[in-house]
């Protein structure tokens, strides 16, 4: 049995060689949509080491909860991130993770304060992985008090922090090109978002929620047939994948504003016509707060 938290007073992620393979090997698989994979070598890791094995197997049920829609993956995440046997950094990153499945399964008062929770220890340390975990929560915190006078404001550092762990880290990358993107999205940076993504995808090629990130820059740069072909193949993979899932109707509903503003809107009406539907209804409340504010806002709706 190898040792597991010897290293944990050095608040650091690390883990002895051979079980930070696996966690790699495990970033591959998710990638690559070998879910089944995936889980069976973070239980690999988990015979190992409890605590980085179990929140592993989380991060894995959040990223199949995030292609597939499925939900069931995502509450079953929340309820063994609770009880995940984890250490030093580790139990950071399980509080971390715990912390989004809290705000995305309507618990935003107590995910917010776990995320915080958890970035009060990834602060403390000089490994570059816990640093980039921090940075996330810092960035926004430093964006929602930009209007006060005379604070600091550390933005550009951070997404530098992000920027060189979503290049050097194989085992938590997209965990960290995920949020960068999103930044460079909310700065009106699109073109950057793009070549992220771009990047994204040649690590990942093809990834389904890589594909549908890529589409939102190009219709923010106003490139609507480009992201209207990427969202109409990505509707036609999911419905074959998984049926009407939470990423088909993010397609329809993405469509309808890219055919708008397309001046296409007899096909923006074709998309419309398919939210009369009951399956949408029986999750119209999973569906990203962002995009049905902007389409209810326009009238899209």
């Amino acid at each position: 049995m190898l040792s597991g938290f010897a290293f944990a007073e050095n608040l650091t992620l690390a883990l002895p060689d051979s079980l930070s393979q696996l966690v790699s090997k495990a970033t591959a698989q998710t990638m690559a949509l070998k879910y089944g994979d995936a889980m069976a070598t973070a239980k690999t890791l988990r015979s190992h080491n409890e605590g980085a094995g179990c929140v592993l197997e989380n991060i894995v049920r959040i990223s199949i909860y995030d292609d597939l829609g499925d939900t069931a993956a995502l509450f079953t995440a929340g309820k063994q991130l609770e009880k995940c046997k984890s250490e030093g950094m580790w139990d950071a990153l399980r509080k971390f993770e715990l912390g989004y499945v809290q705000s995305e399964t309507g618990h935003s008062v107590s995910g917010a304060l776990k995320t915080r929770s958890a970035a009060k220890m990834f602060e403390d340390s000089k490994d570059q992985e816990a640093r980039a975990f921090y940075a996330i929560y810092a960035y926004y915190v430093d964006k929602s008090f930009s209007w006060v006078p005379f604070k600091s404001d550390h933005r550009e550092e951070y997404l530098a922090v992000l920027d060189s762990a979503s290049k050097k880290s194989t085992r938590f990358w997209p965990l960290f090109l995920t949020p960068l993107i999103w930044m460079h999205y909310d700065k009106e940076d699109f073109n950057t978002g793009l070549k992220l993504a771009e990047r994204g995808l040649a690590k990942a090629p093809n990834h389904p929620v890589m594909l549908q990130i890529k589409a939102d820059m190009l219709y923010r740069l106003k490139r609507y047939d480009e992201a209207a072909d990427i969202y109409e193949k990505s509707a036609a993979d999911y419905m074959k994948r998984k049926g009407a899932s939470i990423r088909y109707w993010c397609s329809v509903l993405n469509l309808i504003r890219i055919y708008h503003d397309a001046g296409k809107k007899d096909k923006a009406a074709e998309q419309r016509a398919k939210l009369d539907d009951p399956k949408y209804r029986a999750i119209e409340s999973w569906m990203p707060g962002s995009l049905m504010d902007d389409l209810k806002k326009r009238k899209l709706l």
